[in-house]
């Protein structure tokens, strides 16, 4: 029995040496700051219980707006020319800017000859006057003109062709795949190109990261400009977004037709504090384009919910933690997690913390990333999100890490 203690005291001694390093307070290298979440997923579209509609244009998409999750879509990642749908990236980048404060929304900009003489729609706009930053894009957004986009490029970036290098690399950190800029408003271009996906997740970007300018979008008409026979106002302009009349809840976003392009729409709507994005491109006519829209909308709103498993900063899961200060930690969130699925499973979609190693061994940071959240429905994984540490656990004293030297030792003989 004398032989058995001292053993046990000598593979004891072993294991304080082997561990020296943690005791003297050199640290494994572990991830500090856990992975940003997000809520914009490249996910697949979702398997119905009931048949998506079939759509008369060339390709579309339906993404939910809370989850980013894709409900159903045809060709959504074909490039295609987007024609006044780039207005809504032109719009972005001057919100990024107006963000900065390099500039305000009432700076006056000077018109140049070069906006006024651009072809196509149009706010009558002048070269030589002054127009306010807001009201230009008002004249972009709500009348989509033309004039307007290349105003502001130039107002911005000195040049259209320098704000196009804005746009593409506002599309790149926006993970845009499938789209490319060659200009600010949207006129054909062999180079110019996006896709329903990414025009969706343009929109998304939108009302997520500027929602005090989203009600822009909803501005039912807008009047600028001067009748130069009479010198009287020029009767204002309405939206392009024929559904603002007609269905009390789509609140924008943005239409857009060229030859090439056909005829496209880009549309927000609200429903039961639901919000849903829908995406049109190449329908063969406004009206058809309208009717293709509320046709995606009717379907997610029916056969789709949104559910949110997993409240941020919610604990998830307590979890043992070794050789520190604490013997427990709480994981969660940074984020709300939401997801999509077919009405009458919201009831089945669970939440399981999968930790990043069996045994979580001290120090560790606050907001650390511990292991992945998994959204579940009937054991398929829908999604997954970081999971992270809620407080810091510093190392522990030199006899809490001896003990649990020895404890995890033996714990891993068996």
């Amino acid at each position: 029995m004398l032989f058995s203690y001292k053993k046990i005291f000598w593979i004891s001694v072993t294991l304080l040496i082997i561990s020296s390093k943690d005791i003297l307070g050199v640290a494994a290298v572990s991830n500090i700051n856990a992975d940003k979440s997000t809520t914009l997923t490249d996910s697949g579209i979702l398997t119905p219980i009931v048949p998506p509609p079939k759509l008369n244009a060339e390709a579309y998409v339906l993404m939910d707006y809370e989850s980013g999750e894709v409900i159903t879509g045809h060709n959504i990642h074909e490039h295609r020319p987007p024609a006044s749908l780039t207005k809504m990236m032109t719009a972005y980048v001057v919100y990024s800017m107006l963000s900065t404060g390099q500039f305000t929304k009432n700076d006056k900009v000077l018109i140049s000859k070069n906006a006024w003489k651009t072809r196509g729609s149009t706010m009558f706009l002048e070269a030589g006057e002054k127009v306010s930053v807001l009201n230009l894009l008002k004249g972009l957004i709500v009348v989509s003109g033309n004039d307007a986009a290349v105003a502001l490029a130039e107002y911005v970036a000195g040049s259209e062709e320098g704000f196009v290098q804005l746009m593409n690399t506002t599309a790149q950190q926006m993970g845009l795949k499938d789209t490319n800029f060659e200009d600010a408003n949207g006129l054909p271009d062999k180079d110019h190109y996006s896709s329903a996906y990414d025009q969706a997740k343009i929109a998304w970007h939108t009302i997520h990261d500027y929602p005090e300018y989203y009600p822009l979008y909803s501005i039912k008409e807008f009047q600028h400009g001067t009748d130069k026979k009479t010198g009287e106002p020029l009767a204002p302009q309405t939206n392009r977004i024929t559904l603002l009349w007609s269905d009390k809840y789509v609140d924008g976003l943005k239409t857009g037709h060229t030859e090439s392009a056909g005829y496209c729409l880009a549309i927000s709507s609200k429903r039961d504090n639901r919000r849903l994005i829908a995406v049109i491109l190449n329908a063969p006519n406004s009206r058809s384009r309208d009717i293709e829209a509320q046709k995606l909308l009717a379907y997610g709103y029916r056969f789709f919910s949104t559910v949110k498993p997993v409240t941020a900063n919610k604990t998830l899961k307590t979890v043992q933690v070794w050789k520190g200060d604490s013997a427990e930690l709480s994981v969660s969130s940074a984020a709300d997690v939401w997801v999509t699925v077919p009405r009458s499973e919201e009831s089945k979609v669970t939440a399981s913390v999968v930790l990043d190693e069996d045994k979580i061994i001290a120090p560790v940071n606050k907001g650390q990333k511990v292991g992945n959240i998994n959204i579940l429905l009937n054991g398929k994984v829908l999604k997954t999100a970081p999971a992270i540490a809620e407080k810091a656990i510093n190392k522990g004293g030199f006899f809490r890490r001896f003990w649990d030297s020895i404890r995890l030792f033996f714990s891993n003989l068996f």
